[in-house]
């Protein structure tokens, strides 16, 4: 995004352009008309960072019942922190209202990592209720160990929270929007979470880790929502480095795993490039054409816009363990998951999620 600040004395012709490409930039984030977007940028100087804020913060809690939510959560605001489960309590787990929730998985099943990761798209407030409430009915549907989440807000966690019990929860923030992790309480161990920061973000957007314990074998887990727009290409690749970094850096007997809206297009992957020992999930598993687009706007009407866009912006990174006699998840299927009209008439998301299994080699 553009700076955040006017530093420079542009003449009227520089200034009224930038201010132009800030209110397009500010309706592509908040998914809000350019008229909502001169607004709040007007009433914050034009600093992006500030009007988001002030647009986020908003009278955010009317989208969800308030009164069926409970108290927000005093987590202490740590960069790495150490979470306890807490008991349910008379929450109501919308991941067990289904047979398909207390099947028991063969015994392949059963020592395969599954997970989804979706954008969830929560800065759409129509239908956000019904659109949670499928996400809950793809939970039971797929029963993931994992699940990456981008674009939560707050009453989106607290939804989670309270109806989808047999899940942890992980936080990659707690103001505006930001990326969370649910892990299966039965079959992951949660260890630490930290957040890293980008330094020169202008979408609020950090990377979201966790190390867990999965069958005996470390994981480190993580996700992020990478800079939006077009014109962000040069932040998308300074974020994209420093997962990558983060990933060949990792101890040589943790296996990891990256999910995340990326928003990136192929030409940038190829200026920064994959370590040897990275690979993109949907490449190794042979570029599979009915899992190709998670953003497409000729499939999916959630958003109304003037023409056709599909693009794979939703990415899944995986690095083995590599020391010797460590268990070697390797990626064995792959599917896009959110393809049904809700009864509301909309789908879960303006993405596609992705469904994704590791087996040992």
């Amino acid at each position: 995004m553009a700076c955040t600040s006017e530093s420079e004395t542009p003449s009227v012709s520089n200034l009224e352009e930038k201010r132009s490409r800030l209110c397009d930039e500010f309706a592509a984030v908040a998914g809000t008309d350019s008229a909502v977007a001169q607004c709040y940028l007007a009433e914050n100087d034009w600093e992006m960072e500030r009007a988001l804020n002030s647009f986020f913060e908003a009278d955010m809690e009317r989208v969800f019942d308030v009164e069926d939510l409970p108290e927000k959560a005093t987590t202490p605001k740590a960069k790495r922190q150490k979470v306890e489960e807490t008991a349910p309590g008379d929450c109501i787990d919308l991941t067990a209202d289904s047979p398909a929730a207390t099947r028991k998985p063969s015994e392949d099943d059963d020592g395969k990592l599954s997970m989804i990761t979706w954008n969830v798209d929560g800065l759409d407030t129509d239908n956000i209720v019904e659109r949670a409430r499928g996400l809950c009915s793809y939970l039971v549907l797929y029963t993931p160990d994992v699940v990456f989440l981008q674009e939560l807000i707050p009453p989106y966690v607290q939804y989670l929270k309270k109806r989808a019990v047999s899940y942890l929860m992980i936080e990659g923030g707690e103001e505006a929007y930001f990326s969370g992790m649910l892990l299966k309480k039965s079959r992951i161990t949660f260890v630490e979470s930290e957040i890293v920061a980008f330094p020169t973000t202008q979408m609020m957007r950090n990377l979201l880790v966790a190390q867990v314990i999965f069958k005996g074998q470390k994981l480190c887990l993580m996700t992020s929502h990478f800079e939006s727009c077009k014109a962000h290409a040069a932040e998308r690749m300074k974020q994209l480095r420093v997962v990558m970094q983060r990933m060949k850096e990792a101890p040589d007997d943790v296996t990891v795993v990256f999910g995340g809206d990326t928003n990136l297009r192929d030409t940038e992957v190829a200026k920064v490039g994959l370590p040897a020992t990275v690979c993109d999930v949907w490449e190794r598993l042979g570029k599979q054409e009915h899992c190709r687009y998670t953003w497409d706007t000729k499939a999916n009407s959630n958003k109304t816009v003037p023409f056709v866009s599909r693009c794979r912006f939703d990415r899944i990174y995986h690095r083995p363990a590599i020391k010797d006699g460590v268990l070697h998840l390797a990626p064995d299927h792959m599917a896009l998951v959110g393809l049904e009209k809700l009864d509301c008439g909309r789908y879960t998301s303006d993405h596609w999620g992705i469904y994704c299994t590791f087996s040992v080699e």
